[in-house]
């Protein structure tokens, strides 16, 4: 067979999204910019999307609830089949589980409901290894999700950061790298910078 082998379509079979990776507008739009291009397939719940929004309009000077509105349609829109309901029976498989935090019992249902892989969360705390094993998910960082994406499909990869600079007025390579750093993904971000000046 001649010239480089594909790289590999889907990596993470499904990847549930939590309210921290929404928040930001790096981890997010790396995220959903994989799944465009068929890396990943991201699944979100309403109660998730309503704490980004929160947050959002709690933390980002000029975001309203008409950009909470217009966000969520954008997600929604896009991805027609992302959103998932909690159905009491996923509800059911945690409600006996000892959390940190019991918020974080929505976030663990919603990935059940999915019949998620991995939950993609920045919360350290939020997701205790015997419960995530018990339940057969696996909790992974922005930064530990988004760099073996780039290491297993650097050039795939490179179009997704290419359409996020694209896609965010004003926004340049160093910009967006440093936005990554920000956003604690740092090895992302070294990974990245190298694959840009290889490029």
């Amino acid at each position: 067979m001649s010239g480089q082998e594909a790289e590999p379509r889907i990596l993470f079979s499904v990847v549930l999204a939590d309210a921290n990776i929404v928040f930001s507008r790096v981890l997010r739009d790396y995220v959903l910019y994989a799944m465009t291009h068929q890396l990943i397939r991201v699944r979100w719940s309403q109660a998730i999307l309503n704490e980004a929004v929160r947050r959002l309009i709690q933390k980002v000077d000029g975001f309203e609830e008409a950009s909470g509105e217009r966000l969520v349609a954008a997600m929604n829109g896009t991805f027609p089949y992302s959103q998932v309901e909690l159905t009491e029976e996923a509800k059911a498989t945690v409600a006996d589980f000892v959390l940190v935090d019991d918020n974080d019992r929505h976030v663990i249902a919603a990935a059940v409901a999915a019949e998620a892989t991995f939950v993609c969360s920045d919360d350290l705390t939020g997701f205790p290894p015997d419960v995530m094993a018990a339940l057969g998910i696996e909790w992974v960082t922005a930064d530990a999700l988004l760099s073996k994406l780039v290491e297993e499909a650097p050039e795939t990869m490179l179009k997704v950061h290419r359409t996020a600079v694209s896609r965010l007025p004003g926004a340049t390579d160093e910009s967006t790298i440093a936005a990554l750093r920000g956003a604690r993904a740092e090895r992302t971000a070294d990974l990245m910078e190298a694959l840009l000046k290889k490029s």
